[in-house]
């Protein structure tokens, strides 16, 4: 491999990019756009669910029973119905998401010690936010049956028992439970390789479309020297793309950066080059610029939202899926990301992750050299 030859065809490549200000503009600013739409519009958290009540005791019990849903700020009441239609109607116009109904013996079943049924429907066309929410109202029964629980034993042995149990939850690396610490993370993969696929599948395609393939290999200029060549300055843009993501992870966003920062760059740059050199592979394959845009982003950004663990749980998929995801690169950069962002591991760790990016890169940039032979074919 000639290193002068190399370095040109990577400055012929630079040139073409700085008399194409618009299209680095979109490559810079796009990664931005995309990061502040998915780290504030897309969240996992459910609250605020908006809830009506037919209460047919209206006793104290009951009042105390629904205040305390109202107390919580996973529930927003919005008030109170007076039969099963006005009920149906606020979950048909989406003006509530849960529905309580007190039956009118409920105090006089409580004062009894007999169980008091309370109904709990619960709008399930979104199956995940439904399970949520019932988990949030058996949870608040709950707590209701353990206070009158408690206060029989108090009136009938003048005292509250000891507790058999104390239960002392922590939670390490998301302290909070912020959705955003993880979806920042894991959505910051996804970005980088759609963008760094996409900035290089139009690459040899162009070169095919406009002719100047041909002057290509009438010179001395060899095919990894070409392939190489084009990764290097789309190398650049794709790791300022990274610093601006991580800046914007940090600063704006506020998700804990715990692990090595070089270590982040380190695969980061590994990731970048890898998707790159996907982009090529394709664009050598298509050889027309609409189709190799199409194939990146199918290529890339699908299976890098869906089978990268960073919207669903591999663990859940079906058996010929989750084998699937095994070749998507996306999903061990994402375990990095996330490894390095909230647990604060090092290589001792995550060492298999980022040797398959590692044997990912090298394979994808041997078949695009493959390809790019210098011939017409």
């Amino acid at each position: 491999m000639n290193r002068r030859r190399l370095w040109a065809v990577a400055r012929k490549e630079a040139i073409h990019i700085r008399r194409d200000p618009r299209s680095l503009g979109l490559a810079i600013g796009i990664p931005m756009l995309m990061l502040l739409m998915f780290g504030y519009a897309l969240t996992l958290d459910v609250d605020r669910v908006p809830f009506v009540v037919w209460d047919q005791s209206q006793t104290v019990d009951s009042r105390e029973f629904v205040a305390r849903f109202r107390a919580t700020h996973y529930f927003d009441f919005r008030g109170a119905v007076a039969n099963y239609a006005g009920l149906e109607r606020a979950i048909d116009a989406r003006e509530a998401a849960l529905a309580l109904v007190i039956s009118s013996e409920f105090a006089g079943q409580l004062a009894a010690g007999r169980a008091a049924p309370v109904q709990a429907i619960v709008d399930g066309s979104d199956a995940n936010t439904a399970a949520i929410v019932l988990g949030y109202a058996q949870a608040i029964a709950a707590g209701f049956n353990q206070q009158l629980a408690l206060a029989q034993v108090r009136r009938v042995a003048g005292r509250a028992p000891p507790a058999s149990l104390d239960l002392r939850t922590r939670v390490w690396f998301n302290p909070d439970l912020e959705s955003r610490n993880f979806i920042v993370p894991g959505i910051l993969a996804v970005i980088m390789g759609l963008i760094a696929a996409l900035l290089t599948s139009l690459t040899v395609a162009r070169e095919w479309e406009r002719g100047t393939m041909e002057q290509l290999i009438s010179t001395p200029v060899k095919p990894a020297e070409l392939i190489l060549g084009k990764l290097l300055p789309y190398s650049v843009i794709g790791m300022a793309n990274m610093v601006i993501a991580v800046l914007m992870a940090v600063f704006l966003f506020q998700v804990p950066l715990r692990g090595s920062v070089p270590l982040l760059f380190g695969v980061g740059a590994i990731f970048i080059v890898a998707t790159l050199a996907q982009g090529i592979l394709i664009s050598a394959l298509a050889r027309q610029q609409l189709l190799a845009s199409q194939l990146a982003m199918v290529s890339t950004f699908i299976p890098a939202f869906l089978l990268s663990g960073f919207a669903f749980a591999i663990a859940n998929m079906p058996l010929v899926v989750r084998a699937i995801t095994c070749i998507v690169p996306a999903r061990y950069f994402v375990v990095l990301v996330k490894g390095i962002f909230l647990r604060g591991v090092g290589l001792e760790a995550l060492w298999p992750d980022a040797l398959f990016l590692l044997v990912f890169a090298i394979v994808v940039i041997g078949a695009a050299i493959g390809l790019t032979r210098k011939r017409l074919a």
